[in-house]
């Protein structure tokens, strides 16, 4: 709001493919994919027409209770067919966050119905973010995200996200008998684009079997051939309890998200007498949200985009590598998935009084955009990016960053 505050908004008119064209005409790319979720690029007319026909037949209708319709039916058979979970259902909400607080609920409200009501708690990473509604701010690995609403939900903590065997150490802390679930995103993202090291996810599955806590898996951002597979987590080869997806399911041409659940913590729900699961969302299994997830789910496999991002991301992660040897820049963070961080250095941000958003600044000012995170700035374009627009995006960030040391 400050931001706002301060000066004139900055307009967006119109979109198409990777490019965005301000209110004055002024053409940028869009190296973020807006928020991680165009992945299909932007002005697809065949979602246009998708949700015109839908929205002409039946614009939308609750799922509460035994009602439902043919579009959420047939979006949940082909998620659940391409599910890296045992026996998957699925519970459809608006977005990411709404999902996020579907899953933390559903664990909880899971080990209640099985005779263990005392696991309450929540683990999370650092740099780990899971949406801003209740839970989401809860279980957030980054502290700006936490401070200043007091304990939103009790009985949640963070661990290291580098480190399984913290995770083990905090459910040992904690108690198994009170831990319900673990959350974890395939790479972190809006953290600061942190890949897991290698066995990581392999060792975390283990653990949590160990102990009994549910494996809930946060693929938001990273779903959708962002990492060259369905839901992210198939990269890594593990199986979790629960998967959390949105974003790229309509490349957000409209608010969509869900929960894949497997059978173990489905079951009870299904075939117990009386485990009630009392929560849903307005916006449920929406019909013209789910007929443009459809639409987008057929682009990314007719084009194949499941490969083609892998090809996107080694030559975007070349690229990027180039920006480590600038006098800025600490690390650049690639290689894992159509996305990046360049980290700048602490004598930049601490030294020199450097800050990301004078970098983001310059580099729209040039035409392109990126994402500004307190020390890095993070790229994330569609995956129908080229080649050369990915080499335009670099240099430009390049020249951006030689703009902002030159007045430093």
């Amino acid at each position: 709001m400050n931001t706002v505050a301060r000066g004139p908004e900055f307009m967006v008119a119109r979109a198409e493919g990777v490019w965005l064209w301000d209110a004055s005409g002024d053409r940028y790319l869009d190296g973020t994919a807006s928020l991680w979720y165009c992945n299909v690029g932007h002005g697809r007319t065949e979602i246009a027409d998708a949700v015109h026909r839908q929205i002409s037949t039946l614009d939308a209708y609750t799922v509460y209770g035994d009602f439902s319709n043919g579009p959420a039916v047939e979006l949940s058979e082909r998620l659940a067919a391409h599910a890296p979970v045992a026996d998957p259902r699925v519970i459809l909400t608006s977005g990411g966050g709404e999902a996020i607080e579907t899953a933390a609920k559903l664990a909880r409200r899971y080990w209640a119905v099985t005779g263990q009501p005392g696991r309450t708690h929540l683990i999370s990473r650092t740099g780990g973010y899971h949406g801003l509604h209740g839970f989401g701010t809860s279980i957030s690995g980054m502290d700006r995200f936490r401070h200043g609403y007091g304990r939103v939900v009790e009985d949640t903590s963070v661990v290291p996200h580098d480190s399984a065997a913290a995770l083990e150490a905090e459910i040992l802390r904690v108690g198994p008998e009170r831990v319900a679930a673990y959350f974890a995103e395939p790479v972190i993202g809006s953290g600061g684009v942190y890949p897991p090291r290698e066995d990581y996810f392999t060792e975390v599955a283990r653990i949590c079997r160990k102990y009994g806590v549910l494996f809930v898996v946060d693929s938001v951002i990273c779903g959708f051939a962002r990492l060259g597979n369905w839901f992210g987590i198939e990269r890594f080869g593990v199986s979790p309890d629960m998967v959390v997806f949105a974003k790229g399911v309509s490349s957000g041409y409209l608010p969509l998200g869900g929960i894949v659940v497997g059978g173990r913590v489905a079951d009870p729900f299904y075939n117990g007498e009386g485990n009630a699961f009392m929560h849903g969302t307005t916006y449920a299994g929406h019909p013209t949200a789910c007929a443009a997830a459809m639409a987008n789910l057929d682009i990314l496999e007719r084009e194949d985009l499941f490969t083609v991002s892998l090809e996107v991301e080694r030559h975007l992660d070349v690229a990027l590598q180039g920006l480590a040897s600038h006098p800025l820049v600490a690390e650049v963070r690639s290689g894992v998935g159509v996305m990046g961080a360049v980290e700048l250095t602490e004598e930049a941000l601490s030294g020199r009084g450097i800050t990301t958003a004078e970098v983001f600044a310059e580099a729209r000012a040039r035409g392109v955009i990126v994402r500004a995170i307190p020390t890095s700035l993070l790229v994330s374009p569609p995956l129908v990016i080229t080649w050369e627009q990915i080499d335009h995006l670099v240099s430009t960030l390049s020249a951006a960053l030689d703009a902002v040391a030159a007045r430093h």
